[in-house]
């Protein structure tokens, strides 16, 4: 076994200024070495950008025809040797990989996870109804969870992420990842999302390019609710919209005018709820502008 020390910032610091994904064996190998990143023993290399903490996102590099293996589930590497590696926000406090490199056995790293603290609100005299939804609505909830489920299931290959993301908006953020309300007691899901004030109407940008894999004039609790896979299970929600601009199967850029704001489903007050994921495991969309910033900024 091979313990790798944490936290790990900005990998590819080396290669940021190239602008491109495609970068040549050479300066890949220099980059390795004059990094900070974990490196392994046994010729068993990953380079990371990103941040080791709860809810983060981490963009790891290996060599050509390295396998990396996580939870028992072989992770896609793009073209030039980039994967992609979510943590939860409750992720645990050491996490392992399995990596093989070509013509060598199966071998285990291990990875530091920095834990977090979350933003606990406790709210009384909340309607009995916002807490705890009526036998009449439940059936309607339980289709609408299961078409976001298959929505988060159009995985596309593309590599499109390795692009980078920008914020959907600049607008003042109102609500942060992980916080979570309690409402008359009755413990809520944790906010998965980022929320941004902004007044009905205002246009919604694309983070990152990718496909429309749902639009949703009204869910029950998301209201307007639109959804878009970046690639290699990277996907993006956009939540309480009061029109969508796109429909399903569009191919989008980053950028583009997608959505617009609104105070739809279950919202106190119009403003955007951006949440994104990693497979099945949400992460905080701040912590992916960090770790995939936008390569022509």
């Amino acid at each position: 076994m091979t313990n790798v020390n944490q936290p790990v910032f900005g990998l590819f610091g080396v290669l940021s200024g190239l602008q491109s994904a495609v970068v040549s064996p050479l300066l890949f190998i220099a980059a390795l070495i004059l990094s900070s990143t974990a490196v392994a023993t046994d010729n068993l290399a990953i380079a990371w950008q990103g941040s080791w903490q709860q809810g983060s996102l981490l963009l790891g590099r290996v060599p050509q025809d390295y396998r990396v293996r996580y939870g028992g589930v072989d992770l896609p590497i793009a073209s030039t040797g980039e994967f992609l590696l979510g943590l939860s926000r409750e992720a645990e406090e050491q996490i392992a990989l399995e990596v093989v490199a070509p013509g060598q056995a199966p071998r285990t790293l291990k990875f530091d996870v920095a834990s977090r603290s979350y933003d606990i609100q406790r709210i009384e005299g909340v309607p009995s109804d916002r807490v705890i939804p009526p036998e009449s609505v439940l059936a309607r909830i339980r289709s609408e969870a299961g078409e976001v489920v298959r929505a988060r299931s159009l995985r596309d290959d593309s590599e499109v992420f390795l692009a980078g993301f920008k914020a959907p908006m600049q607008r003042p953020l109102t609500g942060v990842y992980g916080s979570q309300r309690v409402y008359n007691g009755v413990p809520k899901n944790p906010h998965y999302g980022v929320d941004y004030a902004a007044p009905t109407g205002a246009k919604v940008l694309a983070p990152a390019s990718g496909v429309v894999t749902l639009a949703h004039d009204d869910m029950f609790y998301s209201g307007g609710t639109l959804i878009v896979d970046h690639g290699h299970g990277l996907s993006s929600s956009f939540l309480h919209l009061s029109k969508i601009l796109v429909a399903p199967g569009d191919v989008i850029t980053r950028g583009q005018e997608v959505a617009e704001v609104g105070a739809s489903g279950r919202a106190t007050g119009p403003h955007l709820d951006w949440r994104m994921n990693w497979r099945d495991v949400r992460i905080d969309p701040l912590l992916v502008l960090q770790a995939l910033p936008a390569l022509d900024e």
